[in-house]
């Protein structure tokens, strides 16, 4: 009888510390964060591997996440949708990079605003757009490179 009170009370405090882990992941997280916020597009050339969840970001802060990707038929452009925080305005001369977050993978869409006074609006479209660097395709352009500088001449 003595055991299983002991390992009632024990239960009780696991699952109340996984409460709290819970509770303060979802806060850091910022789950419930969707609203508030505006709506803005941007047209890419290639998004390599960018989807939906991920982070917009402006000088390395999360200002913004990335709800939705599909393609353009009439110009067979990736569009970007993208939700960004009311508390941030974003020039209309803003330039939108897609960035890596590391060698290992992981891609975040970089915003790197201008000076220009007019603001974009709810569905606005950012018109500056560069698609990611493929890293595969610069090495292997590298690597042709090196092997005609190597090529034997006659």
């Amino acid at each position: 009888m003595k055991r299983s009170v002991i390992e009632t009370i024990l239960g009780a405090g696991v699952l109340l510390v996984a409460g709290v882990f819970l509770a303060f992941s979802y806060d850091t997280a910022n789950v419930g964060a969707g609203g508030g916020g505006y709506e803005v597009t941007a047209d890419f050339s290639g998004i390599g591997g960018l989807s939906a969840g991920d982070a917009v970001q402006i000088s390395g802060v999360k200002v913004g996440t990335i709800t939705a990707v599909d393609l353009v038929p009439e110009s067979y452009l990736a569009r970007v949708h993208m939700s960004i925080d009311g508390n941030f305005q974003i020039p209309t001369d803003t330039a939108a990079l897609i960035s890596s977050e590391s060698l290992l993978g992981g891609l975040y869409l970089a915003l790197e605003p201008g000076a220009d006074e007019e603001m974009i609006p709810d569905g606005g479209r950012i018109q500056y757009t560069q698609a990611p660097q493929n890293l595969e395709q610069l090495l292997g352009q590298f690597i042709f490179s090196m092997q005609s500088d190597e090529e034997p001449t006659q």
